[in-house]
C-alpha cells in the first residue's frame, strides 16, 4: 500500500466509532511496518520547521483501540501484558545492522532504528520514535512515543526524551543530527534541540523553561505555536534565576533555568566525540 493510500485508510478508520476490526488491524500493521522502516515518520522537517504528522498519531492511537490485551512471556525472566497490536520490536524482521546489548532493553513495535544504532541496557524506545543512523542510546535512557532523534546523536545515561501522542497536532521532541544529550537530561513538550547542540548533564528543557544565551544576551522561549528551540551548536548548562516576589527575595529562592554558555568549538567536539571502537 502506498503512503497516500495508507494515510487515507488510517484517516477513515480512525474517525469511525466502531471500525471493522480486521481491516483496522491490517492497516495498523502496515502503518507500524512503515514506521519501523522509516518510510513514514510522526514528524517531518519542512524547511526550517518541523511539522507533526497527525494522521500517523491517529494510526498509533487506532492500534490501541483495536488491539486486544495479551500476556507475553520470553522465558521465565521477561513478561508483560499489553495490546497485541503493539508487541516488542523484532530485530530479525527489521533486518538492520543495529546493536541492542542484552540487559533489559525494550524496543516497542513501530519504532525505527537506523543502521549503526547502539542501545545500551536497560533502555526503552517507544512506538513511533525515530532514531537516526549511528546514534547511541545509553543505559536508562528513554526515547518517548513519536520522538525524533537524528543521526550521530548521543543520548547519555538516564537521558529522558519526551514523547507525545495527544493532542494529535502537538509536535514531539526533536533532537537533530550530531547533538549530545548529557546524563540525566530531560527534554520535553516538543522542545527542538538543534544540530550539534550539547546539553550538559542535568539540563531540563520544556515549554516553561527559558533558555538564556549568555553570549548574545538573547532569551529563547517557547511560544503559543512554537516549541522551545536550542540553536545549532549551542552548549547548554543547568542554571538558576531569581524567583519573583517579596517572599522569594526574602528567602533567596531560585527557579531553574538553562544557560547557553558558548557555541560548539574544537574542544567541545573532542569532549563529546563518540568512540568508534564501541561500534
Amino acid at each position: 500500500m502506498s503512503v497516500e493510500r495508507l494515510r487515507e485508510a488510517v484517516e477513515r478508520l480512525a474517525t469511525e466509532t466502531d471500525p471493522p476490526a480486521e481491516e483496522a488491524r491490517a492497516v495498523v500493521g502496515e502503518l507500524l511496518d512503515a514506521l519501523e522502516a522509516g518510510i513514514v515518520r510522526a514528524a517531518l522537517p519542512e524547511g526550517p520547521i518541523w511539522v507533526a504528522q497527525s494522521w500517523v498519531k491517529r494510526g498509533i492511537l487506532l492500534a490501541f483501540r483495536v488491539g486486544r490485551n495479551r500476556s507475553e512471556h520470553a522465558g521465565t525472566s521477561f513478561h508483560f501484558r499489553d495490546r497485541d497490536t503493539l508487541p516488542t520490536w523484532d530485530p530479525e524482521r527489521a533486518a538492520r545492522d543495529v546493536r541492542i546489548v542484552p540487559g533489559g532493553t525494550t524496543i516497542r513495535r513501530g519504532a525505527h532504528l537506523a543502521p549503526g544504532v547502539v542501545v545500551m541496557p536497560p533502555a526503552y524506545v517507544n512506538v513511533g520514535a525515530y532514531v537516526g543512523a549511528g546514534s547511541m542510546i545509553d543505559s536508562h535512557a528513554l526515547v518517548g512515543s513519536c520522538a525524533q532523534v537524528g543521526a550521530g546523536v548521543h543520548l547519555s545515561a538516564a537521558a529522558q526524551i519526551g514523547g507525545v501522542l495527544e493532542p494529535i497536532g502537538a509536535l514531539p521532541v526533536v533532537i537533530e543530527d550530531d547533538a549530545f544529550i548529557g546524563g540525566g537530561c530531560g527534554v520535553y513538550e516538543g522542545t527542538r534541540v538543534g544540530r550539534g547542540a550539547v546539553l550538559a548533564p542535568g539540563v531540563v528543557l520544556s515549554r516553561a523553561v527559558p533558555l538564556y544565551d549568555l553570549s548574545s544576551g538573547r532569551i529563547h522561549r517557547a511560544g503559543p505555536d512554537r516549541p522551545l528551540e536550542v540553536p545549532e551548536g549551542a552548549v547548554v548548562v543547568a542554571g538558576t534565576r531569581p524567583a519573583e516576589g517579596e517572599f522569594a527575595r526574602a528567602h533567596g529562592l531560585q527557579l531553574g533555568a538553562a544557560l547557553i554558555v558558548k557555541y560548539r568549538d574544537a574542544r567541545t567536539q573532542a569532549a563529546t566525540a563518540l568512540e568508534e571502537a564501541l561500534r
